[in-house]
């Protein structure tokens, strides 16, 4: 019967098959949007991203929560370094201001870390914004993975 492997080709990262899928449809545009909370750490560096944290992302403007007024003063003068570091990193200028507001941040996952349960319930604007980004595909099982993954993205990242 042969090899199946053989046929196959190599195993593709879920990101780019999602990215195959969606090509040319409004979600296309929300998936390039959620790669700014998958670069933040390494756009900011460790120090930065303990102290503040993306919790949105609106007509090009990243919302984030910061720890404190002195931190967002400090970030104030940084934002225009943060939205080139970040525009670089996604390959396109996708980030175009940064909005501050104070807000709890919660400590970045650990690897091996797997919370039990959601740290929090999402938003109004987050339900929202996970049901326009997957409202569009036509596959249940990849519209349904990509809502949970996304719920728990928010629920477990930011308080």
């Amino acid at each position: 019967m042969g090899d199946v492997r053989g046929r196959m080709g190599k195993p593709r990262v879920v990101g780019d098959l999602l990215a195959d899928v969606l090509r040319g449809k409004p979600a296309e545009r929300r998936l390039k949007e959620g790669r700014i909370w998958l670069f933040w750490d390494e756009a900011v560096g460790e120090r930065i991203a303990a102290r503040a944290r993306p919790v949105a992302f609106r007509d090009g403007t990243l919302t984030l929560a910061v720890v404190s007024a002195p931190w967002m003063q400090q970030l104030s003068f940084l934002k225009g370094e943060i939205t080139d570091r970040l525009n670089s990193l996604l390959g396109e200028p996708v980030v175009r201001d940064i909005y501050l507001k104070a807000g709890h941040i919660a400590p970045p996952a650990q690897d091996g870390d797997t919370p039990s349960r959601p740290s929090r319930e999402l938003s109004s604007a987050e339900e929202r914004f996970i049901e326009d980004t997957t409202d569009q595909m036509d596959d249940e099982e990849l519209r349904e993975a990509l809502a949970s993954l996304m719920q728990r993205h928010y629920c477990s990242d930011v308080e």
